[in-house]
Parts: structure tokens; sequence; C-alpha cells
């Protein structure tokens, strides 16, 4: 089931001379229920490995890469190039794209142990006034931003008919 074939269709008249074409309405929306990401039973936790997609990751959970889509929008991911996990190689062309060599070993945040509870959850801090504060460089900020990404749910087998005809339901 491709994702788009289920939305309904348009006229729409780009240039407003009268010669109007039948179009997919891609405004539709539908998102995942606030209480199903809730419901464990139905989801498997994944971590996606270094150059998989949502349609390699949907052929090997799913047995379709039609089923993308299922996975990107269990996972609110709307747009690949910035919600999907970055490959080792991705990530080095983006952060030359956004960093110079310098820019990459400067700080930028800080950060403390929390104090109670569970020591090990660090804390970010405006500056390094904390003398136990460690300096997290713009490198080591947007690595662990992409990692986690990695760590996604996948719909259980059990639930994808019902989960796909309710799509097809509410577009």
């Amino acid at each position: 089931m491709s994702y788009f074939n289920n939305f309904s269709t348009i006229l729409y008249d780009p240039t407003g001379d009268g010669s109007a074409k039948l179009c997919t309405n891609i405004l539709s929306r539908v998102r995942v229920r606030a209480n199903m990401k809730k419901e464990i039973v139905m989801l498997d936790s994944y971590d996606v490995k270094e150059n998989e997609t949502p349609e390699i990751v949907a052929d090997k959970h799913h047995g379709s890469v039609y089923y993308h889509w299922v996975v990107m929008l269990l996972n609110n991911i709307s747009d690949i190039n910035h919600d999907w996990v970055k490959s080792t190689r991705q990530m080095q062309k983006y952060l030359l794209s956004k960093y110079t060599e310098t820019q990459l070993t400067e700080a930028h945040h800080y950060e403390i142990s929390q104090t109670s509870g569970d020591t090990t959850v660090k804390i970010e801090v405006e500056n390094a006034t904390y003398p136990t504060a460690t300096a997290i460089t713009n490198y080591e900020y947007e690595i662990a931003l992409n990692e986690t990404k990695r760590s996604i749910d996948l719909l259980r087998n059990d639930y994808l008919g019902f989960f796909t005809e309710e799509f097809s339901d509410l577009i």
C-alpha cells in the first residue's frame, strides 16, 4: 500500500487561468494517536543501523519497502534529511557544511552531573562557572543529537493491517 494512494484528489489551478488539474491532496494529514505510543505491546524498539533508510527498515521489519511511511509516521518523521539518523558520511558532510574546522572544537554548551537521584544524568548549564562543568563541543553535540534519532519504534506486524486500514479510513 503506497502512502499517497489513500489521499483524496482535488482540482487545482496553480496559474489561475481556468485550466485546473486533478491532483493528490497532499495537505491531508493524519497523525498517530497520542496514547498509541504508550501501548508498548504494539511496538518494538529498534536501533537504526548504519546506512539504513526507512525503506530498508520497513522491508526488514514489515516485509515490504512500501511500508516506509508507517515507519516514518509512527516516529513523527516528516523530513528524512533532518529527522532521520544520518550515516557517518552524511554526518561528516553535514558538519563541514555547518561549521568550520575551528568551530567544531568550540564549546557548544557545558554539562554537569545531576547531584540527586540518577547522578549519571547530565544537566546542561549556561557557562563554565561550575567547577565540575564539562565543555561539550559542537562536534560532540551534533554527534549526540544524531544518535538520539537512531532509536525508533516499529509497529508489530500483528497490528499492521489495523493500522493501515485505520489510516485509509481517516485520510
